[in-house]
């Protein structure tokens, strides 16, 4: 058994100890055990599990891992503290805010031994999945992303971090991408703020992001995708599954835990997830260039 710790307990903490109490009949989660929760403030059981300290959580030699649900700001802190205690290490994406970050505590992992996993729950919905199925064959020539919802909250990083889960789709999609341009609007005092980053693929068809967000906007995820074959202007629903998607990344990061995936399929999940903060890195450079002229 992996005995395991929750750090953080906003929803999707709350989510990680449910799925750890009530883990899925013959998978990868019934070798998880929950031994507590590390929270920042002061609270009572949860689910009734108790909260021990951040310390305690590190040293205890029956914590075999960790799954972190904090703010995007603290992950790397996080991440490392608990490799360097030797345990392993499940993360919301993105696990930094930089690239250059993100392959130093990778490198850590590999030095310690340990799985350092990043969730990435947004490929694993039914409508995505069926989405992929559409896609999957055809040749793009052209195609938009246009996300809406309200404003990132604190501790997000900038919206290209903070919104990388589109940047994961669009990759995950289409393959490797190229920045050609990128370019930010923000109006501070009415919470706006639209994202515009331009991509190439390697057949060096364009494809365009936008992060767009403000009060009151809803939580949609609008595309346009022209294929030699045709047009897909909507996500295509799909049958609700009977595994939720935080439960199936946790079978996911038990398989690892217990060798069940293959080097190859780690490599390609790395190089995945490395291309899509190294693209995450180069919109911020390019929206931030303009203000840092103008000093």
């Amino acid at each position: 058994m992996f005995g395991t710790v929750i750090v953080g307990i906003g929803i999707a903490g709350r989510v990680r100890i449910r799925d750890l109490l009530n883990p899925l009949p013959s998978s990868a989660s019934e070798k998880m055990s929950i031994k507590g929760f590390v929270s920042r403030r002061t609270l009572d059981n949860e689910q009734g599990v108790k909260q021990i300290t951040l310390e305690e959580a590190l040293n205890r030699e029956d914590i075999q891992a960790a799954i972190i649900c904090t703010e995007n700001v603290t992950h790397e802190e996080y991440i490392r503290k608990f490799l360097d205690a030797g345990k392993h290490v499940c993360v919301e994406y993105p696990m930094s805010l930089s690239v250059a970050v993100a392959r130093e505590l990778w490198d850590l992992a590999d030095k310690k031994g340990k799985i350092l996993h990043e969730e990435h729950i947004e490929i694993l919905t039914a409508d995505y999945k069926q989405l992929k199925k559409e896609v999957s064959g055809k040749e793009i020539l052209e195609g938009t992303l246009h996300f809406t919802g309200g404003p990132f909250q604190p501790g997000f990083g900038f919206a290209s971090f903070g919104g990388i889960a589109r940047l994961t789709w669009l990759v995950d999609l289409f393959g490797e991408l190229t920045l050609t341009a990128a370019e930010m609007e923000e109006q501070k005092e009415s919470k706006y703020m639209k994202l515009t980053a331009r991509f190439l693929t390697k057949e060096k068809r364009p494809l365009t992001w936008i992060e767009e967000r403000a009060p009151g906007l809803g939580r949609v995820k609008n595309i346009n995708f022209r294929f030699d074959s045709g047009t897909l202007d909507h996500i295509p629903s799909a049958p609700k599954e009977p595994v939720g998607i935080f439960m199936q990344d946790l079978n996911w990061f038990g398989e690892k835990l217990l060798g069940q995936v293959h080097s190859e399929q780690l490599q390609a999940e790395r190089r995945r997830i490395l291309h899509c903060l190294e693209l995450a890195d180069k919109i911020k450079e390019l929206c931030q260039k303009p203000a840092q002229n103008n000093l």
